[in-house]
């Protein structure tokens, strides 16, 4: 059985939706946040998805089972505090301020996740997270020790989606 863990899945949309694509696949989601947890929790209970999704409450990967994930997925915060002008006002209103500023880099969270992911990966397993198009120089020599390592552009050509898997 594929087994994917969703990093930092706030209201757990990432988590819902590969539940819903994958019905054989165990997921699983963490949040250093309680109160992200319990908002993802009713949204995959809304969704019939609550007993295919277990929810753990860490910092990143801490804690987590070594060498037990096929793929690490997260959507880490990634804008660096310089930054903060740039981010839509919607975002800047309503999201916490800890899902979206890594600090003054914009990379700080990713320096931690990747080594943990290392970590949680079954050999051969692969790590895809958002980036942003200002740290994606940065991301890539962070995963330098990874293989088929790959910055995907979105659709308006800008770097948004780092992948790469374990040796």
């Amino acid at each position: 059985m594929v087994k994917v863990i969703d990093v930092g899945t706030g209201s757990g949309c990432i988590a819902l939706a590969l539940a819903k694509e994958f019905p054989q696949a165990e997921i699983h989601a963490t949040d250093i946040s309680g109160a992200a947890l319990e908002i993802a929790h009713a949204n995959a209970a809304r969704h019939q998805l609550d007993r295919r999704i277990r929810f753990h409450r860490t910092d990143l990967l801490e804690g987590v089972e070594k060498n037990a994930f096929d793929f690490v997925v997260s959507n880490p915060p990634y804008v660096g505090e310089s930054e903060e002008d740039s981010v839509q006002l919607e975002v800047r209103k309503f999201e916490p301020r800890s899902a979206v500023f890594a600090g003054p880099a914009g990379t700080e969270v990713i320096e931690r996740l990747i080594p943990q992911a290392h970590e949680v990966l079954k050999p051969g397993g692969w790590l895809a997270m958002e980036i942003s198009g200002t740290i994606a120089a940065r991301v890539r020599e962070l995963l330098s020790g990874w293989e088929d390592v790959r910055i995907t552009n979105d659709l308006q050509g800008i770097p948004r989606v780092a992948s790469a898997h374990e040796r």
